[in-house]
């Protein structure tokens, strides 16, 4: 009976082209415009990093002015100041910590045909990697010990290494970056998490770094930084007493597998401050913190609120959308009266009726979902060319959207087809017999 009804349902759509067209044109404006800002909402609220979100922390240290709170109301700094990261890092207390920095390297090919460019850096300790499960597919990340040797080592991207060395194997030689030379130890294969959790002072959607040096290496060439810089006093003149200041430039995170290690380090962190107090530092009430992956991306809001009221303002869209659908579907049912009074007398029962037009508002709503994945990839398309870098990364559409556009474009045709299903099922067999 199914196939059978399927049979009728084309038919019924191609004697009423104009009438099918316009409802299936309805859905998939409507499920366009709604897949277009869900797929956005989609990404920027996804966990970045799954398997281990609740194990990852951002740390927090409250070293700022005791006249105001570094944000209303009484919220520490989000980064932590050069003295703070170093004395984290050498204490050791977590079970892998690592201080990062975002930076931009001018880069010197060995090819004088290529002119020297600019890329994306970061600066960073051994344990980014581990902790992050970023992968390679040349060698590795670097050890302690060059991070404490201020060795000139580098992790390169698949990106930077294809444009450099022809995405050759390029572990062991050479690249002259911010007037340094630095050996290659590590390619690390695409790896750019959204958001961008380990970093959200700037564009929490940007793309990861395309070069990685260890963080005492970046310091003591005085590399070129990029990122945040917050300062509370005149931090001073020269690199001696920026590192020396209470400007919070870092971003310091903590991993902590078991409940018992999140708790000793939060004590630590307390124990930290009372000793800096002693010596005339952290002069507001103790107001550390610890927060986990998704606790940081909802602490910062990661998903901007114009993005939710432009999903709520989407979602009004297809309800407006599926009334026009339920009036065309009422009007093209009611149409069908004579057809189907004559059908109930012959002994068709309003089951039979009511199961035929469902599958037949169901096709209508494949259809329109088909439609409305067309016109959700032209929107994020069009999001695409108009804001360029800074939300490429939230303008792809995997498959988990496409079968959530199809499966809302689904449920909301059958939904506007009840009513107007019931409607027609309830039509009268004598009274339409006499008007025949």
């Amino acid at each position: 009976m199914f196939s059978y009804y399927l049979r009728l349902a084309v038919l019924s759509m191609r004697k009423n082209a104009v009438l099918s067209s316009l409802m299936i044109i309805a859905i998939g404006l409507g499920i366009g415009a709604c897949m277009t800002i869900i797929t956005v909402n989609y990404i920027m609220s996804s966990d970045p990093i799954p398997h281990k979100s609740a194990q990852l922390f951002a740390v927090q240290l409250d070293t700022w002015s005791p006249h105001s709170p570094f944000q209303e109301p009484d919220r520490p700094p989000d980064q932590v100041t050069y003295l703070d990261a170093t004395r984290l890092m050498e204490a050791k207390r977590g079970f892998r910590q690592t201080a990062n920095a975002g930076a931009g390297y001018v880069v010197e090919p060995e090819n004088q045909d290529i002119k020297p460019f600019q890329i994306r850096g970061r600066a960073n300790f051994a344990d980014f990697f581990a902790m992050f499960d970023t992968p390679f597919i040349y060698g590795g990340g670097w050890d302690a010990e060059d991070d404490n040797s201020r060795a000139l080592v580098t992790v390169l991207s698949r990106e930077l290494n294809d444009r450099l060395f022809g995405g050759e194997n390029s572990v062991g030689r050479s690249v002259r970056m911010a007037g340094q030379v630095f050996q290659v130890v590590g390619v690390m294969d695409d790896w750019s998490p959204i958001p961008r959790f380990y970093d959200l002072t700037t564009n929490p959607y940007a793309e990861s770094a395309e070069a990685y040096v260890p963080f005492h290496t970046h310091v003591d060439n005085e590399l070129p930084g990029s990122g945040n810089t917050n300062c509370w006093k005149p931090p001073g003149d020269g690199l001696e007493a920026f590192l020396n200041s209470e400007c919070v430039w870092i971003q310091f995170w903590v991993e902590l597998p078991s409940l018992a290690e999140q708790q000793a380090y939060r004590d630590y962190l307390d124990s930290y401050a009372n000793e800096q107090k002693a010596l005339g530092r952290f002069e507001r009430p103790l107001n550390n913190r610890i927060q986990d992956v998704n606790a940081w991306l909802n602490y910062n809001e990661v998903v901007a609120e114009e993005a939710q009221v432009m999903l709520a303002i989407a979602l009004m869209f297809l309800t407006v959308c599926l009334l026009n659908t339920i009036g065309l579907l009422l009007s093209k049912f009611v149409g069908k009266a004579g057809e189907i009074g004559l059908r109930r007398a012959l002994g068709a029962t309003r089951g039979t009726l009511f199961a035929q037009y469902m599958i037949e508002a169901a096709m209508i709503g494949l259809l329109g979902g088909a439609l409305g994945v067309v016109l959700s990839w032209l929107g994020l398309a069009g999001l695409d060319l108009l804001f360029g870098q800074l939300i490429s990364n939230l303008t792809q559409m995997d498959w988990v959207m496409v079968l959530t556009a199809v499966a809302l474009a689904l449920l909301s045709s059958i939904a506007a087809g009840l009513y107007p299903t019931w409607k027609a099922c309830n039509i009268q067999p004598s009274a339409q017999l006499k008007a025949q």
